[in-house]
């Protein structure tokens, strides 16, 4: 795949969707395709403000992945609840808390990656 193919739309269905509905802040998605990385197309990096908050969007990241077929490979940091990771294979999703997020630092890490700030778009409301 080449970076400059659009993101699948089913990735965003799947994998930012249930982030935005658990009021997951600073969601970007980085393209990792076109040779940036080989065990992965995509990570998500999001923050979650609290423990509670972070293993909530885990939870529901996990269910909506297994409704739509994609089931994890990996799940790292589930108990400490300041940094979960979650591997989908072509999709690495990483929730943090904020100071986790600042001190790692995985956008700048990956700066040569594409980056896509997903944003949760208002539901019209029906007249």
């Amino acid at each position: 795949m080449s970076q400059t193919e659009a993101i699948n739309p089913q990735i965003l269905d799947t994998f930012t969707q249930p982030l935005l509905e658990m009021k997951a802040e600073e969601v970007v998605l980085l393209d990792l395709r076109g040779g940036i990385a080989e065990f992965a197309d995509y990570f998500i990096i999001c923050t979650g403000n609290s423990d509670i908050q972070v293993r909530a969007i885990a939870d529901a990241l996990v269910e909506r992945g297994k409704a739509d077929g994609q089931r994890p490979l990996n799940i790292e940091g589930y108990d400490q609840r300041t940094w979960i990771l979650i591997d989908f294979v072509d999709v690495v999703v990483h929730i943090m808390q904020p100071d986790e997020r600042k001190f790692y630092g995985l956008e700048r890490l990956w700066g040569d990656a594409p980056v896509h700030e997903i944003e949760d778009t208002p539901v019209a409301e029906a007249p």
